[in-house]
């Protein structure tokens, strides 16, 4: 099947031959849009160990995906997928010292035991079958990736696979997707065979045919849409044609709703985990054992205090009219009037880009800010919709009491 690119219009200076939404207002009008995540890419853990080493690697609890089927569930199957699926998990790997490395968003497959042979005739494979979790990162990074993997691997009996031709990576979102139904898995997959029964051979097929594959609410964010891995020689079920678009919108979608990803927006080596996020984007554990990089991130986490965060940025000119590739990653956002530094640009698309801001000065009314050497683009800080209200009422009591 070819697919089709939507009409869309990229700043001049953008070489895609694609047109770019401007704001998530526009997104949220035309979609649901679907994109291939070409700067992800997929690996599989397989194997006896692969809980336990993945456990002692990882920022967050991975324990579940060996776990067996809850009892209250129904063990209806079908041929290829079986009634309770296993939701994904956002990680991360750190540094010794606490820093960011990479991030992983893990899925987990029913168990071999639960689901029947394709012709749905019998039992599905060996229940004994090594189990598999398979992971979508940066595809930038991904040789050094697996590399540092295989040293920590020692003697663990884990295969770790890099599954890139075999596997993409996609995302739903736009439209107001997220606000349809609860559900960890998609709402339109999951309304398929409602009615008098249950049909689920029907919602199977709609969720991805013939593996199992299927799609989940972003482990993330809700506001983030569906995510999955599918075949990399078919097209996701729920896609439509003229609603695939290129990557630069999702990530345009990513920017406005103040969400890094990848060990180039979340710099690698660098990153305190906790500026930027990781603990409200679900990808950290305080209740689990100890993982590579734990003490520093506890210890920032229990001191309470987050002075900086990753934040969505706008660049305008002096007129008020958007600023369009005036900003390049790197540079710094400084108060105009004190020349003082606020914070780092680490990512730009257009007129929008993400930043690193110190909060007490990004939300204070009397400040302009400014890009250092750029004195005719102003930068304005916005606060996501999703961030918990306590972030900024720390601060705001800070600065009432200097």
């Amino acid at each position: 099947m070819q697919r089709l690119k939507l009409p869309l219009r990229f700043p001049k200076s953008i070489s895609y031959g694609y047109r770019a939404f401007h704001d998530k207002t526009q997104l949220e009008d035309v979609g649901p849009l679907a994109s291939i995540l070409k700067s992800r890419a997929v690996v599989r853990f397989r194997g006896p160990d692969t809980v336990k080493f993945l456990q002692g690697l990882l920022t967050n609890d991975v324990r579940r995906f060996g776990e067996p089927l809850s009892e209250k569930t129904s063990t209806l199957v079908t041929p290829n997928l079986s009634s309770e699926s296993i939701p994904p998990m956002y990680a991360a790997l750190l540094t010794p010292q606490g820093r960011f490395l990479y991030d992983f968003v893990l899925y987990g497959l029913p168990s071999p035991d639960a689901k029947l042979n394709r012709a749905g005739s019998g039992p599905g494979a060996d229940p004994a079958e090594p189990l598999e979790v398979f992971a979508d990162v940066d595809a930038s990074v991904l040789d050094e990736l697996l590399s540092t993997l295989k040293k920590y691997r020692l003697r663990a009996k884990v295969d770790i696979e890099n599954m890139a031709d075999e596997l993409h990576c996609w995302q739903r979102y736009g439209g107001k997707l997220s606000e349809k139904d609860s559900s960890v898995e998609e709402p339109e997959a999951a309304s398929v065979g409602w009615g008098a029964g249950v049909d689920r051979l029907g919602m199977s097929t709609s969720r991805g045919e013939p593996c199992g594959w299927q799609w989940f609410k972003d482990p993330r964010l809700d506001c983030l849409g569906f995510r999955g891995i599918f075949p990399s020689n078919t097209t996701p079920p729920l896609v439509e044609a003229d609603k695939e678009t290129d990557e630069q919108n999702y990530l345009l979608w990513r920017i406005e709703n103040g969400v890094a990803e990848g060990s180039t927006e979340i710099p690698k080596g660098e990153a305190i985990p906790l500026e930027y996020n990781l603990v409200a984007l679900n990808a950290i554990s305080f209740d689990k054992g100890c993982y590579v990089g734990q003490e520093l991130v506890a210890r920032t986490h229990h001191r309470g205090v987050i002075r900086k965060r990753l934040l969505p940025l706008k660049f305008l000119k002096d007129s008020g009219e958007e600023a369009e590739q005036k900003v390049a990653p790197g540079s710094e956002v400084i108060d105009s009037v004190s020349d003082k530094k606020i914070g780092t640009v680490t990512t730009q698309l257009g007129c929008r880009g993400l930043g690193v801001l110190r909060l007490d000065e990004a939300f204070k009314g009397s400040s302009t800010l400014t890009v250092r050497g750029q004195d005719d683009v102003k930068v304005e800080p916005i606060r996501p919709d999703w961030w918990p209200p306590e972030w900024l009422q720390e601060h705001q009591r800070r600065s009432a009491a200097a």
